[in-house]
C-alpha cells in the first residue's frame, strides 16, 4: 500500500459574522483550485473522465428541496447551488448571487444576482426563480419539506430581474447560511428525476441500482470543472466496493475503513473526517428506552476509544453529543468524557430501571455503510457487557429510510447526521419536539424551551451559549450514545489531483483533474 498522505484540513469558524458582499465570486469558486492532495507533480489536463465509487443509490429523491439522505446531497452538490455556496475552507461565499447587503436591524436581505447565470437547460437565471425556490421551500401546504429558517421569512420579492429582497420577522445570525439552499428553474417539475440546477456539472442520467451519470456545464458562471464526464458508479456490497478498487475500475472512492484501505495499492490514500454526528441512535418513544436511566447505562457500557481503535485504527474523533469539531465555536470537547466505560454504573441504572438481567434489542444497520456496520459490531461485544444482548439487523439504504427515518419504527441504529446547511441550528433543531427530522422522538421540555430562546436572540454570543446548553441537554438525558465523527479515509488514484475536504458531507468534483 502507498503511504498515506495526511491532509490537515484547516477549520476554521462556520459561521463568521458577514454583512455586506461577497468580493469576486468567481475567484471565490475557483478557490477551490488548491490541492488536498499534496504538491503538483505535473502539469494539469483539461478534460477526461473518471468514476467514482459510492455505497448507496440516490433513491431518496434527485429534486434538492426533497432530497434527505447526506448521501444525495453529496453527489448532487456538484448540480445545486445556492445564492450562496459554502468553501471548503467553512466560508460562505456567493454563488447565484453576485452580492448582497443587510440591513442594519439585521431583517432585511438584498441580493443582487449575478449576470448572466444559467440553468442547466440553457435559461438565465431570474429573480422570479430565486423568489420561486425560496417560497418552495417555505410553503407548509404540503410543498417541498419546510427550511425551518424559512418559516422566519415575512416576505421574499423580485424588485427587478436581478435583485431580491428578503425581510425577516426576526432577526437571525444563521440566516445566510440556510440560503445555500438550491435555485431551481421557476415552475420546473422534473426535478426529482431530471434536476436542473447552475452547478459546474450536469446531471445526465440515472440508472437505479447501477450509476449516476454527471456532464460539467460549459456555460459555469464560475471557474469551470475541468473533468468532461464523472460516473457514480453504485456498489452497495462493501466486499464489491474493494474489489472494484484492486481492479482499478474505480478512480476515486471515499468513506472507506481501515481495513478497506489496506487491501488496496496504486492508490493515494487521503485522510479528513466526514462531518458527521456517528452515533448509536436510539427511539426514545420505545421501551426500554423511554426510560433515561435505560439510555444512561447503555452510554456507560461504551468505550469510544475502543471504537475508535477497532473501527478505524484510531482514526476519527470521539464526541459526546450532536455536534462535531468543524463547529469549532459550538463544539464541546468537555462532553466527550461525560459518560467513561463504567459497567457497574450501567449495571446499576439498569437495576433501578427495572431490568437487573439486562434485555434484548435491535440495532437497525444500512448495510451499505461499512462504518456503520463496523461500530454496531463493535457495540454489540460493548452491550454483552451489562446483559444486553443487541442484535444487527442490517437492511438496505432505502429500507432505512423509510423505515427508520420517516415511519420511526425501530428500537435503535447507527448512522451518521450532518449539517447540510452548515449551522448548529441543522444539528440541533431536529430533536425538538414534533421536528420532522426527529427520527428518536426525543421530547424534552426544556431543550424545546432552549431552542426557542436561541432563536428569540440577535445576539450571537448568546446564542452560542445557548445551543451549548442543548447539546449538554442532549449528553445529560442521554438522547443517543454518542460516538465518533468518523474518519474519511479517501483513496484517489495518483494521477488525479484537486481532491478538497470540506467541514460539511460533500464531495466538489469541481476541482479534480489529471496531471501529466
Amino acid at each position: 500500500m502507498k503511504k498515506r498522505i495526511l491532509s490537515a484540513l484547516l477549520l476554521i469558524g462556520l459561521l463568521c459574522s458577514v454583512l455586506s458582499g461577497c468580493g469576486d465570486g468567481s475567484a471565490a469558486a475557483g478557490s477551490g483550485e488548491q490541492s488536498s492532495t499534496g504538491s503538483s507533480t505535473g502539469e494539469t489536463v483539461q478534460g477526461g473522465e473518471i468514476t467514482v465509487g459510492i455505497a448507496q443509490d440516490l433513491d431518496d429523491s434527485l429534486d434538492p428541496h426533497y432530497a434527505v439522505a447526506a448521501g444525495t446531497k453529496e453527489v448532487m452538490f456538484n448540480v445545486f447551488e445556492g445564492l450562496m455556496k459554502p468553501s471548503p475552507d467553512g466560508d460562505l461565499i456567493c454563488a447565484v448571487a453576485d452580492h448582497y447587503n443587510i440591513s442594519d436591524d439585521r431583517l432585511t436581505y438584498t441580493f443582487t444576482l449575478r449576470s448572466g447565470v444559467k440553468f442547466h437547460n440553457g435559461e438565465t437565471v431570474t429573480a422570479d426563480d430565486v423568489v420561486y425556490s425560496i417560497e418552495r421551500c417555505a410553503d407548509t401546504s404540503g410543498g417541498a419539506p419546510l427550511v425551518a429558517a424559512f418559516s422566519n421569512i415575512q416576505s421574499v420579492k423580485a424588485t427587478d430581474d436581478h435583485t431580491v429582497v428578503i425581510t425577516l420577522k426576526q432577526a437571525d445570525n444563521e440566516f445566510l447560511s440556510y440560503l445555500t439552499t438550491a435555485i431551481i428553474p421557476k415552475d420546473y417539475d422534473q426535478q426529482a428525476t431530471a434536476p436542473v440546477g447552475t452547478g459546474p456539472f450536469k446531471f445526465v442520467s440515472r440508472t437505479a441500482q447501477d450509476s449516476i451519470v454527471l456532464e460539467r456545464f460549459d456555460d459555469y458562471w464560475g471557474q469551470k470543472a475541468y473533468l468532461d464526464k464523472v460516473t457514480f458508479k453504485i456498489i452497495e456490497n462493501a466486499d464489491s466496493l474493494v474489489l472494484s478498487l484492486q481492479s482499478g475500475a474505480i478512480d476515486l472512492c471515499g468513506h472507506l475503513t481501515s481495513t478497506q484501505v489496506a487491501q488496496l495499492s496504486g492508490y493515494n490514500i487521503l485522510e479528513g473526517t466526514m462531518n458527521l454526528v456517528q452515533a448509536l441512535y436510539l427511539n426514545n418513544a420505545q421501551k426500554p428506552f423511554d426510560d433515561v436511566r435505560v439510555r444512561q447505562a447503555l452510554c456507560y457500557a461504551v468505550d469510544k476509544q475502543q471504537v475508535l481503535d477497532l473501527v478505524s485504527d484510531g482514526h476519527g474523533k470521539a464526541i459526546g453529543s450532536s455536534m462535531y469539531p468543524a463547529f469549532k465555536k459550538y463544539f464541546m470537547d468537555d462532553l466527550t468524557d461525560y459518560y467513561t466505560q463504567n459497567i457497574q454504573k450501567a449495571k446499576e441504572l439498569l437495576t433501578e430501571a427495572g431490568y437487573p438481567d439486562g434485555f434484548s434489542m435491535t440495532i437497525t444497520v444500512p448495510a451499505n455503510y461499512q462504518p456503520h456496520v463496523d461500530t454496531a459490531q463493535v457495540l454489540v461485544e460493548q452491550l454483552k457487557a451489562i446483559g444486553v444482548n443487541a442484535t444487527i439487523q442490517p437492511v438496505e439504504w432505502d429500507t432505512w429510510l423509510s423505515e427508520v427515518y420517516s415511519n420511526h419504527n425501530y428500537q435503535s441504529t447507527v448512522i451518521g447526521v450532518d449539517a447540510a446547511n452548515m449551522t448548529a441550528r441543522a444539528l440541533l433543531e431536529r430533536f425538538t419536539t414534533g421536528n420532522s427530522g426527529n427520527f428518536i422522538n426525543y421530547s424534552n421540555a426544556d431543550y424545546d424551551a432552549l431552542f426557542a430562546q436561541a432563536q428569540a436572540t440577535g445576539d450571537e454570543d448568546e446564542q452560542t451559549a445557548i445551543y451549548k446548553k442543548m447539546e449538554q441537554n442532549l449528553t445529560e438525558n442521554a438522547a443517543n450514545v454518542y460516538i465518533q465523527d468518523l474518519a474519511d479515509l479517501v483513496a484517489i488514484k495518483p494521477e488525479l489531483e484537486g481532491f478538497q475536504f470540506y467541514p460539511i458531507y460533500v464531495l466538489d468534483l469541481s476541482g479534480i483533474h489529471y496531471v501529466k
